[in-house]
Order: C-alpha cells, then sequence, then structure tokens
C-alpha cells in the first residue's frame, strides 16, 4: 500500500518515500490515514490482511478506535525469525524492474544474475534493503513495535510462528493459525 501510494505520487506517498528511503519507520499520522482510506474501499468490506501494520501501539490503538465491531481484529501473526537469518534474506532480495518479480541471490536466484527469468528486466536491490537501513529498521523495530506483542498477546489475539523454516512449512502453520 505504502509503495503504491508513492508510485501514484500521492500525498501521503511522498510524505512517506521520505521516510521509507531513509530506512525510517512511515509517521503514525501518515500511515494511519492510508490504512483508513483503504479498509474502507468496497473490496475490502467483508476481509482485510494487514501486512506491517500496526507497527507501534498508538497505530494500534487508532486501529481498534476506528474499526466498527463488525470489523475488528481476529487475528495477529508474528513471524519469529532470529534478526541475523532477517539480515540475509533482506539483503539478498532483489526485484525485478519490469514485472515486480522478487528473486533472491541464496534461495531464489535468477539463472542469469541481474537477469529476471520471468520477463528478462533487470533485478535490482531496494534503497531500504542495504544492510545499514536494515540496521536501523531492526532498532526501531525494537523500541516501537516490539511492544505490540504484549499488547496483541493481553487481547488474545497474537499467534506466533516460527517463521525460521522452509516457505512451505510456514505457510502451511499460517493456514492452521488462521482458522
Amino acid at each position: 500500500m505504502l509503495r503504491q501510494e508513492v508510485a501514484a505520487g500521492s500525498e501521503l506517498g511522498k510524505q512517506a518515500k521520505g521516510f521509507m528511503d531513509a530506512g525510517k519507520l512511515v509517521p503514525d499520522d501518515v500511515i494511519v490515514g492510508m490504512v483508513g482510506v483503504r479498509i474502507r474501499q468496497q473490496d475490502a468490506k467483508d476481509a482485510w490482511i494487514l501486512d506491517g501494520f500496526p507497527r507501534t501501539l498508538p497505530q494500534a490503538e487508532a486501529l481498534d478506535r476506528n474499526l466498527p465491531p463488525s470489523a475488528a481484529v481476529s487475528h495477529v501473526i508474528y513471524f519469529a525469525l532470529p534478526e541475523q537469518v532477517l539480515m540475509g534474506r533482506l539483503t539478498g532480495r532483489r526485484t525485478c524492474s519490469k514485472c515486480g518479480a522478487i528473486w533472491h541471490l541464496e534461495s531464489k536466484p535468477t539463472k542469469t544474475s541481474g537477469v529476471c527469468d520471468t520477463c528478462g528486466g533487470s533485478t535490482t536491490q531496494r534503497s531500504d534493503d542495504h544492510p545499514d537501513k536494515i540496521s536501523k529498521r531492526l532498532e526501531e523495530y525494537r523500541t516501537l513495535t516490539a511492544p505490540l506483542l504484549a499488547f496483541y498477546r493481553s487481547k488474545g489475539l497474537l499467534r506466533e510462528l516460527d517463521a525460521n523454516r522452509p516457505a512451505a512449512v510456514v505457510n502451511q502453520e499460517l493456514l492452521k493459525l488462521m482458522r
């Protein structure tokens, strides 16, 4: 959603881009505004999934305040992963500049380095996937986001998932948790 707003050149997207490029979290007022607009759209009427939101207690509280009881949060999934593994996954990620396909230098490499197997476009590393920016994001996570685990645990909504396993195993467990 953030990247769509940035690509569209919306005012909220322009505000978010500066923070994203610096490896920082987008401020609460900007992201809460985007989410509020998005979950009120027709295609989100019956159900929606938020990925990467909320990231702070004020965001979680704003989400709770702005949702009708019929649309309350039912599950919060926490993908637990050692930081060293996360760093490797993010620094190795590459995205096709043409079709958006996602590749990884180790776990899903392209046949020809730097060339997308799907469309032949060039693959690039996102600006926020460099080690220095990831380190900043992890520092902010520890300070701002980690408290959400206790918040949602106290509400009985938190589902923890060991994400340091093969994707197929994590996917199967995720499907079980969502029931």
